[in-house]
C-alpha cells in the first residue's frame, strides 16, 4: 500500500509500505494492505511504517489519518522523526 507522512513542514515519508502503526485519538490503530476506508483523528504519539527498508517510527500530534483505496496519508499538525 502506498503511504505518506505530511506535516506543514514537509514530507517524512513517501513510499509502499506493509503496515502501519497510527496513534488515533482513541487509540491505536494498525493498517494493512486492503483495509477498509478511513477517517481518523490523530492523537499524541508514536507512528510507525514498516516497509521493506526496514521500521521508521515518526512522532506526532494532531491532524488525521486517511485510508482509501490502499493509500494511507497521514496529516500531522507537528511531526518528527522518532530516535
Amino acid at each position: 500500500m502506498r503511504v505518506s507522512v505530511v506535516s506543514p513542514e514537509r514530507v517524512l515519508f513517501a513510499d509502499e509500505a506493509s503496515h502501519v502503526q497510527v496513534p488515533a485519538y482513541d487509540g491505536l490503530v494498525g493498517i494493512l494492505p486492503r483495509h477498509a476506508p478511513l477517517l481518523a483523528l490523530l492523537g499524541t504519539g508514536v507512528l510507525v511504517v514498516r516497509a521493506a527498508g526496514g521500521e521508521q517510527r515518526f512522532r506526532v500530534a494532531g491532524g488525521f489519518v486517511q485510508v482509501r483505496d490502499n493509500v494511507v496519508r497521514v496529516v500531522a499538525e507537528q511531526a518528527a522523526e522518532a530516535a
